[in-house]
């Protein structure tokens, strides 16, 4: 039942919700009442947003309106409504929306469709091996893409949807589950583990190792070479597994495409030569990844770094320079815009949550409750892990999380008994693969997502299962390998 542009029932619910922890939950000892209301407001918004009660930016819109009216990040009105808008300010969300815009020329250009077709003459046998293409290509440039949304919702889910195109899938159509449902899903869930196999592969984890040789008074220091031989091999099982799991449980309806590689060669030679807007195109594309994979920095001194949102304003701005994007077409692409707004409104009241010390008192509760069980070290470090990973659901940065909560669970699992770099490194593939749960995890989601190949149950369900797949793969066999190279 819908009343005016509301559900009506998952509305009642997820105000109930919000309402029960704001005026009938005791604020627990040692949390401000702020702290307490504002995760009322959090919580009530990502029920509202599971229920779709309504358009998530509409939602966006009333959690911003809420945090600015009530005040619970700032007693000053001023100060409350420049805090609610503050997500707007995040260098990460801006990248997540010219991201993709920049894609918008790949199908303005044809060029989308000449990698699709290439990739399709390669690999398009079968839908399976489209999957593992796009998990391999993930995994070729992580080592030097140190931003994770650059690299699968910059460079590899354009591919993925110049794929899906050229076999008449798109959401528009209502053919989402041709190929492109499992394609992005594929697309998506390879990336938390690229993240996860090397130092350089995502924004945070050189902060993991920070925090680790701080707790350990430098005793534990991981270099990027022990680091990637310790995730070489969970890495490749986890990425063995994508493709088939997410096939077993949301299979494609094109499975078999005997014909699609001859079909894709006869494309190729009827597109003939590259045009300008292409070249144009695969020029900025090869601007972008070397900016963001850091050679300039590399080759020439920290001085020569450049903050990876603004490399991708930059390729916007060649686009535009170029004519290969016009403005209208920049205000044509309703997704990116949706986008800045739900994500602003998460990325700000995740922040605030961990601002006001409400992580925090949940990181100290956890470590205690633990401790009381006088569990075996092994035990303690699984409910540890599970505990660190699946609060991520509250999250929508992980970089946010890792700052907030990693250096207490790191100390709480020590205190526990576990072994130094045993565990660092648990907690470490945790922070990456905890990506896969939500739509708002890390800067890739939101892009992919937002492309509407995949709906919000689909993708909550597959996040849960991947979830456990990852999980189970970095600590049985992860573990294994580790005792192995004598890490523990």
């Amino acid at each position: 039942m819908k009343v005016g542009g509301v559900k009506l029932v998952p509305g009642i619910f997820s105000i109930g919700l919000a309402a029960s922890i704001w005026f009938v939950v005791p604020v627990p000892e040692g949390v401000s009442v702020n702290a307490w209301h504002l995760l009322a407001l959090f919580v009530g918004t990502v029920v509202a947003i599971i229920g779709k009660v309504m358009p998530i930016g509409a939602l966006a819109i009333l959690a911003i309106t809420l945090v600015a009216i009530t005040g619970v990040t700032n007693d000053s009105p001023s100060g409350a409504i420049k805090d609610a808008l503050s997500g707007f300010s995040n260098s990460l969300i801006w990248l997540i929306g010219i991201a993709i815009v920049i894609s918008r020329g790949l199908a303005k250009t044809g060029l989308g469709n000449r990698i699709g077709y290439y990739f399709i003459s390669l690999f398009g046998k079968k839908t399976i091996g489209i999957g593992y293409a796009l998990a391999l290509s993930e995994l070729v440039i992580a080592p030097v893409t140190p931003s994770n949304t650059a690299r699968g919702g910059g460079i590899i889910h354009p591919i993925m949807k110049s794929i899906a195109s050229s076999f008449g899938s798109s959401p528009e159509e209502g053919t989402s589950r041709k190929i492109g449902h499992y394609l992005a899903l594929v697309n998506y869930h390879i990336n938390p583990i690229t993240s996860a196999m090397f130092i350089t592969a995502t924004a945070p984890n050189p902060l993991i190792v920070k925090l680790i040789a701080d707790a350990t008074g430098a005793s534990i220091s991981i270099s990027w070479g022990t680091w990637a031989l310790a995730t070489l091999l969970p890495g490749l099982v986890c990425i063995a597994l994508v493709p088939l799991v997410i096939y077993a449980i949301y299979p494609p309806e094109i499975k078999s495409t005997p014909d699609a590689s001859g079909y894709a060669k006869s494309k190729l030679a009827d597109m003939g030569v590259m045009s300008y807007g292409e070249k144009v195109m695969v020029a900025v594309f090869a601007l972008l990844l070397l900016l963001w994979a850091g050679v300039p920095a590399m080759l020439f001194g920290a001085e020569f770094a450049v903050n990876t949102t603004a490399v991708a304003f930059l390729g916007l701005s060649v686009l535009l320079v170029t004519g290969v994007l016009s403005w209208e077409d920049v205000l044509k692409e309703k997704s990116a815009w949706d986008t800045v707004v739900w994500f602003s409104a998460l990325v700000m009241m995740a922040t605030f949550l961990n601002k006001l010390g409400l992580v925090h008192w949940f990181s100290t509760v956890v470590q205690s409750n633990i401790e009381q069980f006088h569990l075996s070290w092994g035990v303690s470090v699984v409910i540890l892990v599970a505990v660190y990973f699946y609060v991520h659901y509250f999250f929508a940065s992980t970089t946010a999380h890792i700052t907030a909560m990693f250096a207490a669970f790191y100390a709480a699992g020590l205190a526990l008994g576990a072994p130094p770099l045993y565990l660092g490194l648990l907690l470490a593939g945790a922070s990456s693969l905890m990506m896969s749960l939500t739509h708002y995890a890390t800067g890739t989601s939101p892009i992919i997502f937002g492309s509407g190949y995949v709906s919000m149950e689909d993708w909550w369900i597959m996040g849960f299962i991947m979830s456990l797949v990852n999980l189970a793969v970095w600590g049985i066999v992860g573990g294994l390998w580790w005792k192995v190279l004598g890490y523990w």
